[in-house]
């Protein structure tokens, strides 16, 4: 692809800011201590409760954990970011691994027409989740650029790939467009930033969705804003934030969540990206109790910002409902 803003002819990065870390950050960081002491199991309290019909002013969000979630619009479910596997990781024995399961269990799944997929992390980009998918519905994968071979290594061929603003139309009306996210990619020691990342957003003539895949913050929100308009539904991530000094460039804390979400002017937002692989140092109920404080001291109210328990269904209204 040709050079653009975030790309070098090499790799991609992002504007205005780098979140690389030498190795003796990531030395330190390792060796710091502070990590918090998440619980082995947690079991769900959430009973999902998928929509099995929506009017065309209504779309429904079932949280499945971490950032997974299932979004249902009238005639279109989608999965973003499907991670069923028990470990974020690219083995089975060792890596993150989860204290909850997944709050809509494989075989429950409505039949699904299109996944998400934002970044190629393993808490994102979970192959062996993909493949079972396209064996069981054989949906349409969109994902951003450069993505699209690491997918076709499972088998996958029904693919998307999308740079930062461009837009793809489905039938139905639905547009489906890329958007900036700060972050970086890398399966491996060798491929740091080949391939790009970033949030979708998602508009039908009356609702707007915007999953914001996983992202520090940045003025990426207020443009964003500016070029689709406002959601009624953002799915923003307000976890995996601590130490602050090493993680400040990829991962919001909830205060910036809480900021992305007045920038977006979101009628309702969703936190994920929480409490299902511990990935950093702060505890498992944190980010939750975080988030309330700072939609206190932001005077929002609780309700447009709400976390969902794993496996909890919520339908949105539109503006214009």
């Amino acid at each position: 692809m040709a050079d653009t803003d975030h790309f070098d002819g090499r790799k991609f990065f992002n504007p205005g800011t780098s979140g690389d870390k030498t190795l003796g950050e990531v030395v330190r960081w390792i060796t710091s201590g502070g990590r918090k002491k998440w619980p082995l199991r947690i079991e769900n309290k959430g009973r999902p409760q998928p929509a099995t019909r929506l009017q065309a002013t209504e779309a429904a969000a079932t949280f499945i954990g971490h950032s997974s979630f299932l979004l249902q619009l009238p005639g279109l479910n989608i999965l973003a970011d499907p991670v069923f596997s028990e470990r974020a990781s690219p083995v089975s024995w060792a890596g993150p691994v989860r204290v909850r399961p997944p709050g809509l269990a494989f075989q429950d799944l409505p039949a699904i027409q299109m996944v998400f997929v934002s970044h190629n992390h393993y808490d994102h980009m979970d192959l062996r989740t993909l493949d079972k998918l396209r064996q069981t519905f054989d949906p349409l994968f969109v994902t951003p650029v450069e993505n699209g071979r690491t997918l076709r290594s499972k088998g996958i061929t029904k693919i998307i790939e999308l740079d930062w603003w461009q837009s793809h139309r489905v039938k139905g009306g639905i547009t489906l467009t890329l958007t900036p996210a700060q972050h970086f990619s890398s399966r491996s020691l060798c491929d740091r930033n080949r391939a790009l990342w970033g949030g979708f957003f998602v508009a039908t003539d009356q609702m707007k969705i915007y999953f914001a895949g996983d992202s520090g913050y940045a003025e990426h929100f207020i443009e964003i804003e500016k070029r689709l308009g406002r959601p009624d539904l953002a799915l923003l991530p307000i976890g995996a934030y601590e130490p602050r000094w090493f993680m400040q460039a990829n991962h919001m804390n909830p205060e910036e969540a809480v900021r992305a979400h007045l920038e977006l002017g979101a009628r309702q937002s969703i936190g994920m990206h929480f409490g299902t692989f511990q990935l950093t140092h702060e505890g498992i109920d944190e980010p939750v109790e975080a988030l309330k404080s700072s939609l206190a001291a932001c005077k929002v109210k609780p309700e447009h910002f709400r976390v969902l328990e794993c496996g909890e269904t919520l339908l949105v209204k539109s503006r214009e409902a």
